[in-house]
């Protein structure tokens, strides 16, 4: 006899239901009350595609899908015009201003009072002040919205402006000081890390845009040109572009700039003839997808890869964002634009304190390249991990499942819950370990610098000059890579991640969760 009993309607209030994965914790800090009801803030409102990317995105890697151009995208994949009207017509009704839409971007921004945005989605806004003195607004529980607008609206991104994440770098000055723990004892120019690993000659990513995402910091032009004429290479063509109101804002060494700088030296000097442009953005999780999706879909300089250093615990986002995160990177892929991404700098641990295992978003993205550590001496080369808590990130996603390329390996179980079901990452590595680190010039001051975040605009650098020699846009690469033949690839088979905090992983023949697939040689080009 069939079942005719009928579900139970969905709960509502006041005519509105929960936003799916927007419920967050409360914040850390201390709780300073209520946030004023009229400040004023902007709100990023995230909605539905036309129509679903999953299957386009998998048909390209058999080669029935082709790379989408902007129009093409629009037209396949972008938000509908109807539903951008929805949203502007509940902001209307809510008294919020319309700042900015995009049906690329699947975004309209929203300005107004604390206290309308609060009535708007249900929410309850509260001022915490961090460890480091900062203030910022923090919710708690599930974001609300009009029952007419479910499934119209896949996230709401603003209303908290917690910090979301943290550079993946570590640093030392000329000195030797410790600024960041790790004595260096050896350090390289980053061209001649691209010559240790055979990268292509007689390319240097002319006709390429390298596009680097900081969530704070900045970078001054003397330093720069100072850095290429110190290494006797050209200096890039750089450029910065706000986002959500942040700007290139250098201060001191030891700040945010030792990334920015990190970032913009290690990729121009792996593809001198590229175009680095840097996009500042706040360290909010708004701020982190406004950033990516308006350099995803920035016309004029049309990134060919995007290069990010930033990233915290998958157990610190909202499942919200990482859907988000996580679609924006389909989009990447349909667009021909290949996206590097730091593991993380905290082993096995990821800076967690749970005793569990645990991997860097959005580097656990399907669609991205996880960006893994080593450590290169001359003699040998091994999984970065200097025993005192720095060391690759690496593992078992506890939010992705494994994807069709990675389903032909060998993963390891997660070492928490011992089965075999999420994505397993980094997918490459490279020399990462400050004490085989990059010479950095930062505010003036010589560094060494060390982290995955060096391997990020490492292999964006090595992205951008594989587009150039093969005269097309690579992509996304990550199913080329897990089908090619091992001698693309440096093996790294000694070391682990593990830390005092939590079960790790150890290197071995073939892929591994510290270092993937191993490090990407020249050769790689020739898969691509």
């Amino acid at each position: 006899m069939a079942n005719t009993k009928k579900p139970s309607p969905k709960k509502t209030f006041n005519g509105h239901v929960d936003l799916k994965g927007s419920a967050r914790k409360i914040p850390a800090g201390k709780n300073l009350g209520t946030t004023n009801l009229n400040d004023v803030i902007e709100v990023t409102v995230r909605l539905r595609r036309k129509n679903s990317i999953e299957e386009y995105v998998k048909n390209m890697q058999d080669g029935k899908n082709k790379i989408l151009t902007e129009q093409e995208f629009e037209q396949k994949f972008a938000a509908n015009e109807k539903d951008i009207d929805k949203i502007e017509s509940f902001a209307q009704q809510n008294d919020l201003t319309i700042v900015d839409s995009s049906a690329a971007r699947r975004s309209v921004v929203l300005k107004g009072t604390v206290q309308h945005f609060s009535k708007a989605f249900g929410v309850y806004l509260s001022n915490y002040q961090h460890d480091d003195g900062k203030i910022y607004r923090g919710r708690m529980g599930s974001i609300k919205i009009p029952a007419a607008l479910e499934g119209i609206i896949e996230g709401v991104f603003g209303l908290d402006d917690r910090p979301q994440a943290k550079p993946m770098f570590r640093m030392v000055n000329n000195e030797g000081h410790v600024i960041q723990p790790h004595a260096a004892n050896i350090s390289y120019n980053p061209n001649d890390v691209a010559k240790a690993y055979n990268y292509p000659k007689n390319v240097d990513g002319t006709g390429q845009c390298i596009a680097l995402i900081e969530l704070g910091g900045g970078y001054r032009t003397a330093d720069m040109k100072n850095y290429f004429s110190h290494l006797g290479l050209p200096l890039p063509l750089i450029k910065s572009i706000s986002v959500d109101g942040a700007v290139n804002s250098p201060s001191t060494p030891d700040s945010a700039d030792g990334e920015v700088a990190l970032d913009i030296e290690v990729a121009g000097a792996v593809a001198t003839g590229a175009k680095i442009v840097v996009y500042f953005t706040p360290n909010t999780d708004k701020g982190f997808l406004d950033a990516i999706t308006t350099a995803l879909h920035d016309q004029k300089n049309k990134a060919s890869v995007i290069s990010i250093s930033w990233g915290a615990s998958e157990s610190q986002w909202s499942e919200q964002a990482m859907q988000n995160f996580n679609q924006t990177f389909m989009s990447a892929a349909a667009l021909g634009v290949t996206i590097t991404v730091a593991a993380g700098d905290n082993g096995s641990s990821d800076g967690q304190t749970d005793g569990k295992a645990h991997v860097d978003f959005p580097a656990s993205s399907p669609y991205v390249l996880a960006c893994g550590g080593t450590k290169l001496e001359k003699a040998k080369e091994t999984v970065w991990n200097d025993g005192n808590g720095w060391a690759t990130g690496g593992g078992i996603s506890d939010i992705f499942a494994v994807p069709d390329y990675q389903k032909k390996i060998s993963l390891p179980a997660s070492v928490n819950s011992k089965q075999h079901k999420g994505r397993g990452m980094p997918d490459i590595a490279a020399n990462a370990d400050s004490a085989t680190g990059y010479n950095v010039l930062v505010d003036a001051q010589w560094s060494v610098i060390g982290g995955t975040s060096a391997v990020a605009p490492l292999m964006a650098g090595l992205i951008a000059l594989s587009n150039q020699k093969l005269k097309r846009p690579v992509g996304f690469i990550n199913p080329k890579l897990y089908a090619a033949k091992s001698n693309v690839f440096k093996d790294i088979t000694q070391g682990n991640n593990t830390t005092a905090k939590a079960g790790g992983y150890t290197a071995k023949k073939g892929w591994d969760a510290c270092t993937g697939l191993g490090v990407p040689l020249g050769a790689v080009v020739s898969v691509l």
